[in-house]
């Protein structure tokens, strides 16, 4: 494994002019990105001096990943190939689940045939984003049988489910932008006039929740899960809104928690994408750059950036304060010091 020289690693990071305090210290040898500083709140979350250490690579666009702590390893997607990767430490990745997402014949209609976004129920099953099915599933993590949760919107068929998160309740919140559709919105596939954000009730019920974004993708829980947070990936809007819940999980009122804009420039790779939740509320969200760290009232605080990469999502894992990064072609993890929501 060849190892990225500190150079690169500092140009790729000079392309953030909103990051602008220095780094505490040069990225450690073999690292394959580095944290920066844009408020001292970050020192409690993440050692500015913490190696970016790649655990796989030469995927076509890595994705959604969930840590199962059943058994102590990362899954996740590659939904291009439609395939889904387990990595358990001391070892690469290793295919997992072939196809992951659409079983039929090639379709070059899809642009994404295989699993997104991924995540672990109450009872330790995985339950995906199936960009190509375009559905949400479950799945059998023994037997690897799918169960179609919900594909369909008031008789019309969803876009491409794009990522999801499952409440305690056993609600599933998820995004359905049309990004699995090899022409998007003009896509002949198409079926529903708008890019939804939806409440999957365990009884099978399902509710639009938000109509307005044209491009929802990341989505997460606050601990307390009286906060839903969602992304929105299109350059035009590029926002993280909040939507305060009520007791049936429904949304109550709706704000833009932080705007992306800034950061967005032709130089900067990423745009806003999954995010996750530490058991204090800051968020970690992908976006312009890399992995950006936010407080629970939107302030931003720092960055973690994989060199010369988008990376649209990352998961804890491992005790919990692992955080784990995909990023294009790579998978890679850093050392918090803090740990995920509800570890």
């Amino acid at each position: 494994m060849s190892l990225i020289s500190r150079r690169t690693v500092l140009a790729s990071s000079a392309a953030l002019p909103l990051i602008s305090l220095p780094l505490a210290a040069a990225p450690a040898p073999g690292s394959y990105g580095m944290v920066r500083r844009q408020s001292a709140a970050l020192d409690a979350l993440v050692d500015v001096t913490a190696p970016v250490e790649q655990i796989g690579w030469g995927y076509t666009w890595a994705e959604g990943p969930v840590w199962v702590k059943d058994g102590g390893y990362l899954l996740f997607s590659d939904p291009r190939t439609n395939t889904i990767y387990k990595w358990t430490a001391g070892a690469p990745p290793v295919e997992f689940m072939k196809p992951s997402g659409y079983a039929g014949d090639p379709n070059p209609a899809l642009r994404e045939p295989g699993s997104n976004g991924l995540a672990i129920d109450a009872a330790g099953a995985l339950v995906m984003a199936d960009s190509g099915s375009r559905a949400i599933a479950k799945v059998d993590l023994k037997t690897k049988k799918k169960t179609i949760l919900a594909d369909k919107y008031e008789g019309k068929k969803l876009n491409s489910p794009n990522d999801l998160v499952v409440a305690k309740s056993g609600a599933i919140y998820f995004t359905d932008p049309p990004y699995g559709l090899a022409d998007g919105d003009t896509s002949t596939l198409k079926e529903l006039p708008f890019s939804g954000v939806y409440r999957l009730d365990p009884s099978g019920t399902l509710a639009v929740i938000d109509k307005e974004l044209t491009r929802p993708n990341g989505i997460a829980l606050s601990p307390d899960e009286s906060t839903l947070y969602v992304t929105n990936s299109d350059k035009t809007r590029p926002v993280l809104k909040a939507y305060a819940l009520g007791a049936t999980g429904l949304v109550q009122s709706a704000k833009v928690l932080f705007d992306f804009t800034a950061l967005m420039a032709p130089e900067t790779k990423g745009n806003p994408d999954g995010l996750k939740v530490d058991q204090d509320g800051n968020l970690f969200v992908a976006g312009p750059g890399g992995i950006l760290v936010l407080s629970k009232e939107g302030k931003l605080l720092g960055l973690i950036n994989v060199t010369g990469r988008a990376s649209p999502n990352c998961a804890f894992g491992e005790d919990g304060s692992t955080l784990f990064i995909c990023a294009t072609d790579i998978v890679a993890k850093v050392k918090l010091l803090t740990k995920g929501v509800n570890w």
